[in-house]
């Protein structure tokens, strides 16, 4: 009875001599509106010890702020006859639309490779998950193709301000949220890591949206997408007679 006892409350025991982590974001909403030209978000928080002992070696704490997933086809360009044309294609079925990290050092003198896929540590360990079939050199060059074009176009970011950790207990990180992401939950989570190994992990949600008269035109067009289709339409032929008079009255 009482090793059944005790083999119960073991996993209790172990959480309490765990340390955790207690995080927050200086925005939980990001509106977007038309003169948006991206935002800068603060994740800090503190690291609790047990009993408020520092171990003698300190810990690293890495950010991960992370955008919805999505469904993507990538398609590689040719040249035929001295025409671009598509050529070969691969799809990835969890790609995310934004993704970036900070770390209070660089990660691969903090966690390997397999610790680093486990939790998506990096740009090159995100699961991308592709879904259409190939050789392994296709589906990895398709992939670089993708990581590339979202680094450059600011989703991706790795080289992001490193995590500041004051006195071994506080920590904070800035990171950049661009003009062109998209809208939805975003997730910033934090994880401690020793010696190696992730001893504690938090999240908290960040919701990106549309406001005002960009929240207006986003609702109709999902909406009432008919409707608004004839009324684009309706403008945009309003707008080429209107320049059109213009023009030759000039």
């Amino acid at each position: 009875m009482r090793a059944l006892l005790l083999l119960l409350l073991t996993p209790l025991l172990m959480a309490q001599g765990s340390p955790r982590l207690v995080p927050d974001v200086s925005q939980r909403s990001i509106d977007i509106i038309y003169s948006f030209t991206g935002a800068q978000l603060l994740v800090f928080g503190a690291i609790l010890y047990p009993g408020g002992r520092v171990p003698d070696s300190p810990a690293d704490v890495v950010v991960v702020l992370k955008g919805p997933t999505e469904s993507i086809t990538v398609r590689e360009k040719q040249k035929v006859a001295g025409i671009w044309v598509n050529a070969d294609s691969a799809r990835f079925r969890s790609a995310p639309t934004f993704y970036a990290v900070a770390s209070s050092r660089p990660l691969d003198q903090i966690v390997d490779e397999r610790t680093a896929a486990i939790y998506e540590l990096g740009i090159n360990s995100l699961q991308l998950s592709p879904t259409t079939a190939g050789t392994p050199g296709e589906a990895v060059r398709f992939e670089n193709g993708l990581v590339d074009l979202r680094r450059r176009g600011g989703l991706y970011v790795e080289d992001a301000r490193p995590v500041e950790i004051s006195d071994d207990v506080l920590y904070r990180a800035r990171i950049d949220v661009p003009a062109r992401v998209v809208v939805g939950r975003y997730t910033a989570e934090t994880f401690l890591i020793q010696d190696g190994r992730v001893v504690a992990a938090a999240v908290r949600e960040i919701v990106i949206r549309k406001s005002g008269f960009e929240r207006f035109v986003a609702a109709a067009a999902n909406q009432h997408a008919l409707l608004y289709g004839l009324v684009a339409v309706g403008v945009s032929l309003l707008l080429g007679w209107m320049a059109g008079a213009l023009f030759r009255r000039g």
